[in-house]
């Protein structure tokens, strides 16, 4: 309980947590921003790290005055960081999806969720990839089912870089012209719900399809 009031607490106040961490480590701050973005795109067991509130706290604090963070190294290093995490999280997925589809379960894989992500695959293509790194647990989910469904490396990872640059820049780039605006700086809170808000807008706006397919 005492982890996730702490986690929660992360998440809604991530500029001020930022801007400590700025001018206690200085540079070093660009080494645990990419660490934060490689574990929540890297690690499969890791999907609730806040990568797109991250971002924009990353870019509202490099325009400002008070530190030496530059927007113009956040973007291509966050960028590496996500590819990196999406590649490791690929492979891990090519050497475990055999195993899931022999034995039915691993962790909280099923079988069943390789064999339904490679027909949704295959029905709309490598564009889903770039679709899933907007979409928080999402993006950590499908580098490794894209692994263990088996779909064309060149495929994953052409749409991976451009997923990775989309998502990177686009947020980044919010947060540094946006982010340092009064009404914005005094309710982050809200900012953050908004933009996890719009990030979840696909999942839900897809279950409700599903649900009135059903029901028709």
């Amino acid at each position: 309980m005492e982890l996730i009031k702490s986690l929660l607490d992360f998440l809604l106040h991530l500029d001020k947590f930022l801007d400590a961490w700025a001018n206690q480590y200085g540079i070093l701050l660009y080494a645990i921003l990419f660490l934060i973005i490689f574990t929540e795109t890297g690690l499969i067991v890791m999907p609730l790290l806040p990568g797109d509130s991250l971002l924009f706290a990353a870019g509202a604090l490099a325009a400002r005055d008070t530190n030496n963070l530059q927007v113009g190294i956040i973007i291509p290093l966050l960028i590496g960081a996500a590819l990196l995490g999406d590649n490791v999280n690929y492979f891990v997925g090519t050497k475990l999806g055999a195993q899931i589809k022999a034995r039915e379960r691993i962790l909280f894989f099923k079988r069943e969720y390789i064999y339904e992500t490679e027909k949704f695959y295959a029905k709309h293509g490598g564009k889903t990839v770039i679709l899933a790194r907007f979409i928080p647990i999402v993006r950590t989910i499908a580098p490794f089912v894209a692994g263990a469904g088996s779909m064309h490396y060149g495929t994953y990872i052409k749409n991976c870089i451009l997923g990775a640059i989309l998502w990177v820049t686009s947020i980044t780039l919010l947060g540094y012209f946006f982010g340092n605006l009064e009404i914005v700086q005094k309710n982050f809170e809200i900012v953050v719900f908004g933009i996890v808000g719009l990030s979840l807008m696909p999942i839900v706006v897809q279950y409700a399809k599903q649900k009135l397919m059903k029901s028709a």
